[in-house]
């Protein structure tokens, strides 16, 4: 006789998931990226952070209409499939897996670039391989971390942010940087175009990758249809308002981005700049436990995206679909994406944000065409305000996105042409020339957030 099936318990209301949401997001990543996106702005950050808002809200909208359609999954893979095409839709899913894959990737690099900016004298492959080692170790043994330590963790990065808007303004009351609490020039300058402001913009989007892992707590959340896409839509606007505030004040602050040392690290410098020596250790301490914990967190979950795939047939089920027979984790999976994180050894931040983003904003516009897909053309709702929420906001939604993949750096464009060619060329061998369906994934198994800044609840010997 089989165990009665036990079920969550529904507890987590909207502001909790909001809560769970900007976690998820990181929010200390806007100093981890603020000086590429300064050099690439040519000073106009704030700006291009407002621009990747907009783009993200009407996305945040289109999932959150798709995550009532399809509570259980949550995934843009499975979104595409069922509303558009199969095999449109397992491209998606290759998309998506260029994110999981690539994202510890970055996050080792960006964590290693401070430390290194911190201590010069010791080789940034030190730190790169050093951050490789431990969290792979961690993950292939199974690490259980609580939930309570991820809240914790960012509630340190909150302090630090505050923290740092306090000395910040301190600093201007001092009459540092630009000497005033308002000024509009940090938006506009008239030396940086709209074109570079596009181009920062798309890097900026980086930030907000993760923003949609409170689709993943449906089954503990209160009234999940409701609660869900609200959640989804304000972590969005919550963490958006966060880097436009943050990059405002850094601009007014430290408004010459051409003194930066390294803009890589250009977040530390800015630290020492309005808080001494003190602050700057503080700082480095918040950008390192973020940065630890999430490619703890992002290694495990492209281990366990990857390990779906290989247990539904997607990949080779021998490899991909192996458990190690202690520890009950992915040990394949986690060691590639362990080998994959190497090339962070040849990669800048620019070039592997921005890599990082042609897969996030592929998936993100089929999200928002998957709304038209599904509620205009199939349900046929598209009279008064439905013609509004069914055709024109994901329409929005798609356009922005779609720009903002085009105005990429174009490194990263190649790369991520190439990744798709890939991916054409194996769904072409999966299907025997498109005379096969391709085979499925089980949308519910392989739900797992992106994510920069937390650990997943769940713990990663209990999911498979």
């Amino acid at each position: 006789m089989e165990p009665e099936e036990k079920t969550l318990q529904r507890s987590l209301t909207l502001p909790q998931l909001v809560l769970f949401g900007l976690a998820y997001m990181a929010p200390m990543i806007v100093f981890g990226i603020y000086g590429v996106l300064a050099e690439t702005t040519k000073g106009t950050v704030p700006t291009a952070y407002f621009i990747a808002l907009i783009a993200m809200l009407f996305t945040a909208y289109s999932y959150g209409k798709m995550v009532k359609a399809y509570p259980i999954s949550g995934s843009a893979y499975t979104y595409t499939r069922k509303t558009i095409n199969g095999h449109l839709g397992f491209l998606v899913g290759w998309a998506v897996l260029l994110d999981y894959l690539f994202l510890p990737m970055v996050i080792w690099l960006i964590g290693a670039v401070y430390l290194k900016a911190a201590f010069p004298s010791i080789p940034i492959w030190v730190w790169i391989l050093g951050f490789i080692f431990v969290t792979t170790f961690l993950n292939i043994i199974g690490l259980r971390v609580s939930n309570r330590v991820n809240f914790l963790m960012m509630l340190f990065q909150l302090l630090v942010i505050v923290l740092f808007i306090g000395l910040s303004i301190i600093s201007l009351i001092h009459g540092r940087g630009m000497g005033t609490l308002f000024s509009m020039t940090p938006f506009f300058n008239g030396t940086g175009s709209f074109s570079l402001v596009l181009a920062g913009a798309s890097v900026a989007c980086y930030s907000f990758l993760g923003f949609d892992a409170v689709s993943t707590m449906s089954e503990e959340t209160i009234n999940p249809r409701k609660n869900i896409p609200r959640a989804i839509f304000l972590v969005a606007l919550f963490g958006g308002a966060v880097f436009i505030v943050c990059t405002y004040f850094v601009q007014l602050v430290y408004p010459d981005y051409k003194n930066f040392h390294d803009i890589n690290s250009a977040g530390l410098e800015i630290a020492a700049v309005v808080g001494g020596n003190l602050f700057s250790a503080i700082f480095l301490a918040g950008m390192i436990t973020a940065q630890f914990a999430s490619g703890i967190s992002a290694q495990a979950s492209a281990s366990r995206l990857i390990f779906a795939m290989g247990r539904d047939g997607v990949l080779p089920k021998k490899v991909f679909g192996f458990l190690h027979s202690r520890f009950k984790t992915p040990i394949f999976n986690i060691l590639l994406v362990a080998v994959v994180g190497l090339i962070a050894l040849k990669m800048d931040v620019t070039t592997s944000t921005s890599f990082i983003n042609f897969g996030a904003f592929v998936t993100f516009t089929f999200v928002n065409l998957s709304v038209i897909a599904h509620y205009f053309v199939k349900k046929g709702l598209r009279s008064g305000k439905h013609l509004i929420t069914n055709l024109i906001f994901p329409l929005f939604g798609a356009f922005f996105d779609f720009y903002l993949l085009i105005h990429l750096d174009k490194n990263a464009i190649i790369l991520g042409l190439v990744w798709a060619a890939i991916g054409f060329i194996y769904l072409m061998f999966l299907t025997k020339m498109f005379k096969v369906a391709p085979p499925e994934m089980n949308g519910e198994n392989a739900e797992v957030p992106k994510s920069r800044g937390s650990l997943d609840k769940r713990p990663l010997e209990n999911t498979f």
